[in-house]
């Protein structure tokens, strides 16, 4: 199978392209081409289906996953993803387990195991965005706009400083949430946050229990509180101990539309799309992913 490798030489641990070349020595019949501006992933990404390449692998951070997953979208069907996770959070990488260390990750490629996936779609605003691990709306859409500003300098802590920076803009939203055309929830709240991966920022297990091909998206919605009653909840998602908190509000849904004032800023795979009403839509084990080995086999 013929593998074409879309690399981001600005990803947080990527070395020059020479040494990556060395170290991918193990795969065959590969080919590497690089990136040189935002969006540019996903036009390599569009254009290795177009020449018929069987897996597409996406080496840097949760961004450039996200562009190579949207050049893969007019056809799910035509080629596999793959993944070497280079970024400063890799946060989808954990829950398909392919490991941070290069050599590992290339193993796992050439190992080729596959599992049948499930694939976001946010339509917000007039932007439709596909994604694999979540979306998030609200007071963390203010925090990850403001751990952007801080990814350089700060790294894998960037989450935090921004959480720091963002809290005295903390913002009730009036909410109206719609969940598979059914149930309605008003409620004024914090955060949403629809998880089809587990983590977020760097490893926070924000959806310990989700998995990538139950055609489900895992919904947690943060109430608007107390100050106190929010920083004894906030260790607790830090550390994955927030499911049965009754603070939180937690749904399963294949549809979510949701409505608010002040409309919420919604960001996707970490990069912000747009304040608006909003609809998330899962497309069911759409994509054929290469994955570590305790996730186990697709098919």
């Amino acid at each position: 199978m013929k593998t074409r490798i879309i690399v981001n030489p600005n990803a947080g641990s990527v070395e020059s392209l020479d040494a990556l070349r060395e170290r991918l020595g193990p795969l065959q019949d590969t080919e590497i081409c690089r990136t040189d501006h935002k969006g540019h992933a996903e036009e390599l990404a569009r254009q290795a289906v177009e020449d018929g390449i069987g897996l597409v692998v996406a080496a840097g951070g949760d961004g450039t996953l996200n562009e190579v997953l949207n050049g893969l979208s007019a056809d799910f069907g035509r080629a596999r993803l793959g993944l070497l996770p280079l970024g400063t959070g890799n946060d989808f990488a954990r829950t398909i387990g392919v490991p941070d260390d290069l050599e590992a990750a290339v193993a796992v490629l050439r190992d080729g195991q596959t599992r049948r996936i499930d694939v976001g779609r946010a339509l917000i605003g007039g932007n439709s965005r596909w994604f694999l691990n979540m979306s998030v709306g609200g007071f963390s859409g203010v925090v990850s706009e403001k751990a952007d500003e801080a990814k350089e300098r700060w790294g894998p802590l960037a989450y935090m400083r921004g959480a720091v920076e963002a809290w005295p803009e903390l913002t009730a939203f009036e909410t109206s949430i719609v969940l598979n055309g059914a149930e309605r929830l008003n409620v004024a709240t914090y955060n949403i946050v629809i998880s089809n991966g587990r983590y977020v920022a760097a490893g926070i297990p924000v959806a310990p229990q989700a998995e990538v091909d139950d055609g489900l998206f895992e919904v947690m919605i943060a109430p608007a509180t107390t100050i106190p009653k929010l920083a004894i909840l906030v260790p607790k998602v830090l550390l994955g101990q927030h499911l049965n908190d009754d603070l939180l509000i937690f749904r399963r849904a294949t549809r979510i539309e949701i409505e608010s004032d002040p409309p919420m800023a919604f960001n996707v795979d970490g990069e912000l799309l747009g304040e608006a009403s909003a609809v998330f839509e899962v497309q069911p084990r759409a994509l054929e992913m290469v994955v570590g080995p305790a996730t186990g086999s697709g098919s």
